[in-house]
């Protein structure tokens, strides 16, 4: 029936189209010979967007009177992304109980001078179509708004009632207090233990020091942090010359005419601010050991459970992001790459790095084994994190002191210019992104006062070479490791026995002898 329908209106067609019409309009029947590389006749020539004389993708940066920096770049978009980044993160805690950066970002875009709540602010947002975030790390505090170009003035408006006029009223305070405690129940919960292991391996690697201060606010500074210790610490951190507005999507003009009415002549709430008693220490590394001896065997109940598992994270000293080592360090880290052991695989996914070839590939009992690299402006650490069953810790601790003996061997040039057509592909990716170009904006622009763009930085990674791996390696090896370990530590080998492992030509752990098992 429907076949016999289907003729029906195929006649009807022919009928009043004639058959020319018929094939012209019917696929494939228009233009049978012409090329697909070749234009259609009849179609208006396009006209396409040009590029007059210099290129429009670099960054510009403007410093206001009070020591703001104002920076920007432009993309073609409905949307922007602006935002304050602050020289402040938990690195800066060493005078005042940890945990204040903890706090600062669950405070932030609650109530202010202009608004009475989250949600006046929210509903002000979305006029716009905007979303409102606060993230902070161990170095910088990043307060970021995307919405609508039209809204900027608002936008910008609102940032600086944020960052400088919050009302940290008490029941506002004691309702953080309570979500920091969730989250810290959270974070010993979760079946992945990878943020508590990296709280760890810097606690290990920095004992005591700078980026070795705890991110997370410790449970017992819960009840000691209020707003007479916020706004001591805001006094001293949140000044104009460690701040940068950074904005993506907008003219330079406009965020700098903004940034002069909102951002210049602001007296904030906690009064006059002054970089008087600045934490400018340097970061001391120490290496070290943090373990926490932890019951494992019931993170994942379910249908299927997670099996118990013991996490190890071994790390040596790299460098700063400051220094010309960081980009080998970063082929380097792409290099290991790694993974889980259950990886869909497939083109891009990492499946020939060092971790995944002679580690996942070879031994079945390993569930993970992922390389880490961590960098700040006076230090970095790179990492190796790896889980397995309880009763494999020593050989599993042997397998990883042993690749990173074998990272000072000479990488293969295939392997090598795998590792950094990676590394470029994942920058220029990550890069399409309109939050991500403001993050690179901002932090390049806080830290080191310019920017570098995506082709230098390809530019960068395309020089390095076999003998600049085998350089930083060497140079890395000769620290003392950092060791962070969760789990069921039975067989955890002592950290002179690693120390010992990394220390030797071949990355074996030291022969013990046992009359008993």
């Amino acid at each position: 029936m429907a076949t016999h329908m289907s003729k029906c209106r195929t006649w009807g067609r022919l009928q009043r189209f004639g058959i020319a019409a018929y094939r012209k309009y019917s696929s494939g029947g228009g233009y049978p010979n012409i090329s697909l590389s070749a234009p259609l006749p009849g179609i208006p020539k396009p006209v396409f967007a040009s590029v007059d004389g210099q290129e429009k993708y670099e960054t510009k940066i403007t410093t206001l009177e009070n020591g703001l920096k104002v920076a920007s770049q432009n993309k073609f978009g409905q949307f922007c992304t602006v935002g304050i980044l602050i020289n402040s993160g938990s690195r800066h805690e060493a005078k005042y109980p940890s945990g204040i950066g903890h706090f600062l970002e669950k405070l932030a875009f609650s109530s202010t001078a202009q608004y009475g709540s989250k949600d006046e602010i929210l509903l002000t947002l979305e006029k716009h179509g905007g979303i409102c975030d606060c993230q902070t790390s161990r170095d910088t505090t990043m307060y970021a708004v995307s919405a609508e170009v039209k809204g900027l003035d608002t936008v910008v408006s609102l940032l600086s009632d944020a960052v400088l006029q919050p009302r940290l009223l008490d029941e506002e305070v004691e309702m953080i207090r309570m979500a920091v405690r969730f989250e810290l129940e959270d974070l010993n919960m979760r079946p992945d233990p990878e943020p508590l292991l990296t709280e760890m391996i810097h606690a290990a690697a920095y004992r005591g020091n700078t980026v070795g201060l705890p991110r997370f606010c410790p449970a017992e500074n819960v009840d000691k942090i209020d707003k007479k210790v916020l706004h001591s610490y805001l006094r001293n951190y949140y000044c104009p010359e460690r701040m940068v507005l950074a904005g993506v999507g907008i003219e330079h003009e406009q965020l700098v005419e903004c940034a002069r009415k909102y951002l210049l002549d602001v007296k904030p709430v906690w009064g006059a601010s002054s970089a008087t008693d600045v934490d400018l220490s340097v970061a001391q590394y120490t290496g070290g050991i943090v373990k926490t001896e932890k019951d494992m065997s019931d993170v994942s109940l379910g249908p299927t459970p997670i099996p118990e598992l013991t996490h190890i994270m071994i790390g040596l000293e790299s460098c700063s992001f400051l220094e010309e080592d960081f980009i080998p360090f970063a082929v380097l880290n792409m290099m290991m790459g790694g993974g889980g052991s259950f990886s869909a695989g497939g083109p891009g996914k990492g499946m020939f790095t060092r971790l995944y070839l002679n580690v996942l590939n070879r031994h079945h009992w390993m569930y993970n084994a992922t390389s880490y690299h961590h960098s700040y402006e006076d230090s970095g650490l790179l990492c190796i994190h790896a889980s397995a069953d309880p009763r494999q810790v020593r050989e599993m601790v042997e397998i990883i002191t042993r690749e990173f003996i074998q990272m000072g061997a000479s990488a293969g040039e295939m392997e090598l210019e795998r590792a950094k057509t990676q590394l470029k592909s994942m920058l220029m990716m990550n890069l399409e992104s309109r939050p991500v170009i403001f993050e690179d904006v901002g932090r390049q622009v806080l830290s080191t006062g310019k920017r570098k763009l995506p082709h230098e930085l390809c530019d960068l990674i395309s020089s390095v070479t076999a003998s600049d791996i085998k350089r930083v390696t060497t140079k890395m090896l000769r620290s003392k490791p950092a060791v962070a370990a969760l789990g069921d530590l039975t067989e955890l080998p002592t950290y002179e026995h690693i120390q010992a492992a990394l220390s030797s030509k071949d990355g074996r752990l030291p022969r013990i002898y046992r009359l008993f098992r």
